[in-house]
């Protein structure tokens, strides 16, 4: 078994990385205090799926707390959270995860006993099919069961019912060509209804591998109890050994590509998008936040300032960005609220404040700002359990290695407004802008 140490911006102590012979990694960060951390994340989400299994990550997700061969369904939750615990999950585009966030109890009985629980549901799902609902036709209205199948396709119908949804859904699927990306992670109704049990069980045993689950504890206790326990824990029976996966990765389109869609709506929806760096190059990552941070992120942003603050008359009831970071590449957004009456000024307005990042040059005052404010946050999320063990899970699984977030605060420090102004440069052409627009029906 292999040991490694890195050194975690904030905390006292070194984190471990201990790599099991089989693939498995087990990661443990001191936190002192009476809380503690213990979570798995799976290297799957929709990266691995395809246009016939597109939501089977987050429907198996959902059924992965549906009880083992030990507890009965509902017996894990019920158990952790009389003890205090937060019990959820989370799948998105690169990953599925599971936590548990609990105090220690009174000689570590609460721990040991999550750390039992999360094992054996990581281990033994068992997915009883009265749990899971029979396959039916989508078409088929007199269809009123309510167990898990149809929970996760009212999900679906409710979020797909969404006009930022709507907006969003349209502007990432024309992004991409090939890339599974591409695809909305929760899935259609109409796969969902036809998943077998089969299905599941063989995308569980295919996808929770030993190479691809990452189990991280964070907190203050005995490291070698728990290494010893983690390992004789996580088994791994029955698992399909297969290939990773590589998907072609996509470029950016070369001239703008313009969608716009109608819904019932009252205001008009805008979001334009880009393909960018892959996470781990962190360099041009951390420019993107800091650009994100600057132009669109708070009350003092250029977009913010300039599209509603200073605006003689109200055009934007809200304007923004965000940048989601992905393995096989980020995705840059600018995305507004808009009276629809003024659509094409609206998209003026924005193609001009993107302009405006080169011809008004970022100052150093925006620069240091946006750092400090990376710092703070960074810092913060230090401050908790459950914050470390996301950051730890995001860099290895996402980043596809935590030694990444040693220079970090390095990295950040030595960046300039040369490297901003190269990044958008490099990524944030409108040329290379996908934009998608959602407007009122009438």
């Amino acid at each position: 078994m292999e040991k490694t140490l890195i050194k975690y911006p904030y905390l006292n102590k070194d984190v471990e990385i201990y790599t099991n012979d089989n693939g498995h990694k087990i990661i443990l960060a001191h936190k002192e205090g009476n809380m503690v951390s213990v979570s798995s994340w799976v290297k799957t989400g929709s990266i691995n799926e395809d246009d016939h299994n597109n939501g089977i990550s987050h429907f198996l997700e959902h059924l992965m707390f549906k009880g083992t061969h030990t507890h009965k369904v509902g017996e894990f939750d019920k158990i952790l959270e009389s003890k205090g615990a937060i019990v959820n999950a989370a799948t998105w585009k690169d990953y599925t995860f599971y936590y548990v966030t609990l105090p220690k109890g009174e000689n570590n009985k609460y721990f040991d006993m999550a750390l039992d629980l999360h094992a054996d549901m990581m281990m033994d799902p068992i997915f009883p099919a009265e749990e899971l609902g029979a396959p039916f036709d989508i078409n088929d209205s007199s269809v009123t069961d309510k167990r898990e199948r149809h929970v996760v396709i009212e999900e679906i119908r409710m979020r797909k019912d969404q006009p930022w949804t709507k907006v969003y859904n349209q502007c990432n699927k024309n992004m991409y060509s090939n890339h599974p990306y591409k695809r909305d992670v929760i899935g259609t109704p109409e796969i969902i209804s036809q998943v077998t049990r089969e299905d599941i069980d063989a995308y569980y045993r295919k996808f929770y591998t030993p190479q691809n689950v990452t189990t991280i504890v964070v907190g203050d206790f005995d490291h070698d109890e728990v290494l010893n326990k983690i390992r004789e824990k996580f088994t791994f029976p029955d698992r399909i050994e297969t290939e990773q996966r590589i998907n072609e990765i996509d470029t950016p389109v070369s001239q703008t590509k313009y969608i716009e869609t109608k819904s019932n709506v009252q205001t008009g929806y805008m979001m334009f998008g880009w393909l960018g760096p892959k996470a781990c190059e962190l360099k041009d990552s951390i420019c993107l936040d800091l650009i994100s941070i600057i132009f669109g992120d708070g009350a003092s942003s250029r977009l913010q300032q300039n599209l509603i603050e200073k605006m003689p008359e109200q055009i934007f009831n809200m304007v923004g960005t965000e940048h989601y970071q992905f393995k096989d590449g980020n995705n840059f957004f600018i995305q507004a609220n808009f009276k629809p009456e003024a659509k094409e000024q609206a998209l003026e307005l924005v193609k001009n404040e993107l302009s405006g990042l080169l011809d008004n040059k970022i100052t150093q005052e925006e620069l240091l700002k946006s750092k400090k404010r990376i710092k703070s946050r960074f810092a913060n999320e230090a401050e908790t359990v459950s914050e470390i063990g996301e950051n730890i899970g995001y860099y290895e699984t996402v980043c596809g290695s935590l030694k990444l977030i040693e220079e970090y605060l390095n990295d950040l420090e030595n960046i300039t407004v040369d490297d901003l102004e190269n990044a958008i440069r490099k990524y944030l052409s409108v040329d290379n802008a996908v934009i998608s627009v959602l407007m009122p029906e009438d």
